[in-house]
């Protein structure tokens, strides 16, 4: 049974690492989306666009490195994670270092910002990217680092605030992932993280479909069994915030995936009735 299970796990990271490999090819997830007669960037969409409605400062998306935003966020994690000076923060599944380098100059020279990636397409890239935030920012405090999140490539009660931004949906172990969370934080320290979850379960057939695992949706778990996770792991004052506002606003935009998942739903419901974004918040004992 535990090696089926595995195995199972293993071919779901194969495809969420394959299908990131050719995001970080491809520049942006927007751009891996066709659908008949419409694209994203039809829809008003882009990835500059959709950073500015989750919250992103227009000054801070200017000042990162050319394709170090992909369209791949569901929420602005650095915004609540209230990053002060000299803090060791960790970026969960940190893609080509879109919110590690928004981080870094919260954390100035005295501080560390550290990305952990499982696809090395993307840490190439933002490693390339890191060049370019030196050279912008005058800072060398931004590191990237090749790993599975669920067995992380760093020290026990080493950081201080653990940020992701809609990556941990994708993990086939959530718990592992979370007991590597609280492993690796200080005591005290604290977690910011967006995410997707699920308010009640999806359709087998959106289930099966390959772009909404890459998409973040097919591998989102429902949000009172991801709170349980979460504080099973041990850390405490633990809030999981429902933002349906992200959902809503794929949907308005006529986002290729969101238009292919309301196929698949019963008629009358649209994905608002099935995901949403969360805020997950909470710190180690």
């Amino acid at each position: 049974m535990s090696s089926n299970l595995d195995s199972g796990q293993d071919s779901v990271r194969d495809k969420v690492r394959e299908g990131y490999a050719e995001i970080a090819r491809q520049g942006s997830w927007r751009r891996q989306q066709p659908a008949p007669g419409r694209c994203c960037c039809g829809s008003g969409l882009d990835a500059k666009g959709l950073a500015a409605q989750l919250g992103y400062k227009g000054e801070e998306l200017a000042c990162l490195p050319d394709g170090a935003n992909l369209g791949v966020s569901c929420g602005n994690p650095t915004a609540i994670a209230a990053l002060r000076a000299g803090e060791v923060v960790l970026d969960l599944g940190s893609g080509a270092g879109f919110d590690a380098f928004l981080a870094g100059p919260k954390v100035g020279q005295a501080g560390r910002v550290i990305g952990v990636d499982m696809t090395p397409e993307m840490l190439a890239k933002a490693r390339h990217n890191a060049e370019v935030y030196r050279q912008r920012s005058g800072l060398d405090n931004v590191e990237f680092r090749l790993g599975e999140i669920e067995h992380l490539p760093l020290g026990d009660a080493s950081v201080d605030v653990v940020i992701s931004n809609c990556v941990l949906n994708l993990c086939p172990n959530k718990p592992q992932v979370w007991r590597e969370v609280a492993r690796v934080l200080k005591p005290g320290g604290r977690v910011a993280v967006s995410d997707l979850t699920l308010l009640r379960p999806l359709p087998e057939a959106v289930k099966q479909m390959g772009e909404a695992l890459i998409g973040c949706v097919a591998g989102a778990i429902l949000i009172d069994e991801y709170r349980r996770i979460v504080i099973a792991a041990g850390l405490v004052d633990v809030v999981v915030q429902p933002k349906p506002d992200y959902v809503r606003m794929m949907v308005e935009y006529a986002d290729p995936l969101y238009v292919r998942i309301a196929e698949k739903l019963p008629s009358g419901q649209t994905p608002v009735d099935y995901i949403t974004s969360v805020s997950v918040t909470g710190r180690a004992k």
